[in-house]
């Protein structure tokens, strides 16, 4: 068991070689450190050295072994994995910051306090029962599950895993360690039982005569006057029973310095306190995380606020005490007023879980807690202006990985919604997704709002809830052509049946703007959020772009409005994860030329921000059907793109894809009938020299005559 192995070698109170207290620059105030060098002169005349050592008769000095290494699973656990498993198993589990929540196992049904109260490390997988305090490794907890799965039983005894063989050296030791801090606890004296004048000096030695003689009695620090140290206890278990304590004294080098020493019982490596814990109600939601026991009380006795400080300041948080800060919505990281500091506060809310943290900033104005309180600046304020962790805009792979695996299972469903009509365009584009832009544009007169309404109409038609905004035709006309799409026929030749499609169509979550013409774009952009807020829209379609240049007077550069706004509505599919489309006319191209990505009108804004860029392709020199095509020039998705062509039905006012083979391109005619006679008769007698070349040189004459035009009439004539 890896609790047993941590309690190895164990310690009394001492301290060798002993570090300087972590964070003594928060009690280094330059008024007070004076008056703190003459009373260590008076209490402790002898200098101290740096191998001062907290003991008493028969306890050993304690080294700590520089060479330790920690030991990792060797297969390590995800938190994919655990949450696997526990599906597999049907255990019910809340998903926490940094925890999975499970009901405990070590706990009989009707004796449970919380219904969550075991809790599985999100990265290591080591468990935590708070109610039991049993712990261990998932492997542990596997085969505890498995155990009550074969023997069917609803809990197991906590010995199942607190019973493992200790050696007889290990008892030893740990029972010494207990002993060692119950004659601490009970030989130390609370400071509002010293006389008024001995308490003051020993409040000025350590720089706290700003903290209440009540706030020290409510966090039970005490003295221990064989060394003159400040105690801390650690109270934990379902019991509050005592487990640890701290002792922190004070020193005076050789050089007349004032440094601060720590020792804590069991050994540092096991002291797993959060000072202040049992204060924190079961209800509270916000809680100041700092690196010192000072810090603590000075932040509840200066704002109320629940406070707990880590067990070895700011050079770790043991992830075993991560489970005691699940309940807390919002933690404020006050680990001290250095670079230090604030380097462990942005790396412990990544383990806390970065979207609840919020740190408070090393500065002059914002040292750390007790010495602030020393200050006498306001505290309240000092915590309400920490700033989040987590930039509203930065994501780490953690907070992603489990919708990475979502997509990698589900591939079908992450392609999005796919089209009836179109499967060419499922080929392609895979499907229609939220969150996205799609750029759309096309030759004036080739049907871009006919085709685009089809488009959205067959999405409506399978749950996408869509908003048109038709800023160049009105409404009317707009849902004629769409309901002469749904209902694939000309209703005004069959009248009779329209309610009956009008009724139908109806039912679609189809929803228009009201506007027409030049519009505003902050005005329609506030039109789409309520609509998205009210009616879960999931697909916009704005036709078009150059109808909101009109009304911006960002500037005279009409690409810079346009920038602007292409801006606007990528911002918006992002953050309300709808998807835009947006139609926006070309420039003028020349009839018999294609349409590249080039050719949107400003198309460096628009094609970088767009997730698909469609083209609308019309070959205007040719006729009968087919002429039409749908090119996919950008496809973000994944990269695939194409051409398909088109057919359009006049009757039903719809496009579908011909079948191949099935129609010819055929050219028109555009020139005058005498330019057209002239141009027959020139390549009549052209295809007539070709064809005489071609028999010369079969029959190998190099002789014979051949036909060449005269410059002057271009009639043939003979050449010998």
């Amino acid at each position: 068991m890896w609790k047993g192995l941590l309690l190895r070698s164990s310690t009394c109170l001492l301290q060798v070689g002993a570090p300087r207290f972590l964070l003594q620059g928060c009690l280094t105030s330059p008024f007070l450190r004076p008056l703190a060098k003459r009373l260590l002169h008076r209490l402790f005349p002898i200098p101290w050295g740096t191998g001062y050592f907290l003991t008493h008769t028969g306890t050993r000095g304690y080294k700590k072994d520089t060479k330790s290494t920690l030991e990792f699973p060797v297969t390590p656990v995800t938190v994919t994995d655990i949450k696997q498993y526990l599906r597999s198993k049907d255990i019910p589990f809340h998903d926490g910051y940094s925890c999975l929540h499970i009901p405990s196992i070590f706990v009989d049904l009707s004796t449970r306090k919380e219904v969550f109260s075991l809790f599985i490390d999100k990265t290591t997988g080591q468990f935590l029962c708070k109610d039991t305090l049993v712990e261990g490794s998932w492997e542990d907890l596997q085969d505890c599950l498995e155990v009550m799965q074969k023997d069917g039983e609803e809990s197991l005894n906590p010995n199942v895993l607190l019973g493992y063989p200790e050696s007889v050296e290990e008892q030893e030791e740990r029972e010494r360690e207990l002993r060692e801090v119950q004659r601490i606890w009970s030989t130390s004296v609370p400071l509002t039982d010293l006389p008024e004048d001995e308490a003051q000096l020993i409040k000025t030695i350590f720089q706290i005569t700003k903290i209440s003689n009540a706030t020290l009695k409510k966090f039970g620090v005490r003295l221990f006057k064989p060394t003159k140290s400040l105690v801390f206890p650690w109270f934990g278990g379902p019991d509050s029973s005592l487990k640890g304590v701290k002792l922190l004294s004070a020193q005076r080098t050789e050089t007349d310095k004032v440094t601060y020493n720590e020792a804590t019982v069991p050994k540092s490596n096991s002291y797993y306190n959060l000072f202040g814990l049992p204060l924190v109600g079961r209800l509270d939601s916000e809680v100041v995380v700092t690196g010192h026991e000072f810090d603590t009380m000075a932040v509840s006795q200066a704002t109320g606020l629940p406070s707990v400080a880590l067990p070895r300041g700011v050079s770790c948080l043991p992830p075993i005490l991560l489970p005691y800060l699940e309940q807390f919505k919002r933690v404020t990281l006050w680990l001290g007023g250095d670079i230090r500091s604030w380097e462990a506060s942005k790396s412990f809310s990544r383990k806390l879980g970065i979207r609840r943290c919020s740190l408070v900033r090393p500065g002059e104005y914002r040292p750390c807690a007790v010495e602030a309180l020393a200050r006498g600046k306001n505290l309240s304020n000092i915590i309400k202006a920490s700033i989040p962790a987590a930039h509203k805009s930065i994501v780490s792979f953690k907070q992603l990985r489990e919708d990475v695996y979502g997509e990698l299972v589900n591939t079908d469903q992450v392609a999005g919604v796919k089209w009836t009509r179109f499967p060419e365009l499922n080929r392609i584009l895979k499907g229609h997704r939220k969150g996205e832009l799609t750029v759309f544009t096309g030759p004036t007169g080739s049907g871009k709002t006919t085709f685009i309404s089809e488009l959205a109409l067959d999405l409506c038609m399978q749950g996408v809830n869509t908003l048109w905004g038709s800023f160049e035709i009105n409404n009317v006309r707009l849902a004629k052509i769409m309901l002469t799409q749904f209902a694939m026929q000309r209703l005004e030749e069959n009248l009779e049946q329209y309610d009956f499609w009008a009724d139908k169509f109806e039912e679609l979550s189809l929803y228009f703007m009201t506007f027409h013409g030049q519009q505003n774009i902050k005005t329609v952009v506030d039109t789409m959020q309520h609509a998205v807020y009210l009616y879960d829209i999931n697909h916009v379609v704005i036709d078009n772009l150059q109808f909101m240049m009109g009304q911006e007077n960002l500037s005279v550069d009409k690409f810079a409005v346009q920038d602007h706004i292409i801006g606007v509505f990528r911002k918006f599919a992002t953050n309300s994860s709808c998807h835009v489309t947006l139609i926006i006319h070309p420039r003028k191209e020349e009839d018999d030329r294609e349409l590249q990505t080039a050719s949107i009108f400003g198309s460096a804004k628009a094609s970088q921000e767009a997730d698909n860029v469609l083209i609308l392709q019309e070959k205007k020199l040719v006729t009968c059907p087919g002429r039409r095509s749908l090119q996919v020039t950008k496809n973000r998705f994944d990269g695939d793109v194409g051409i398909f062509p088109l057919d359009f039905i006049k009757s039903s006012l719809t496009f579908s894809t011909p079948i191949k083979g099935k129609h010819k391109l055929r050219k028109v005619n555009t020139k005058p009938e005498n330019e057209e006679e002239d141009e027959a008769t020139a390549a009549a007698s052209k295809k007539e020299e070709v064809k005489k070349d071609k028999v010369e040189k079969v029959k190998g004459n190099t002789k014979t005559p051949r036909t060449v035009k005269s410059p002057a009439n271009g009639n043939g004539a003979i050449q010998k």
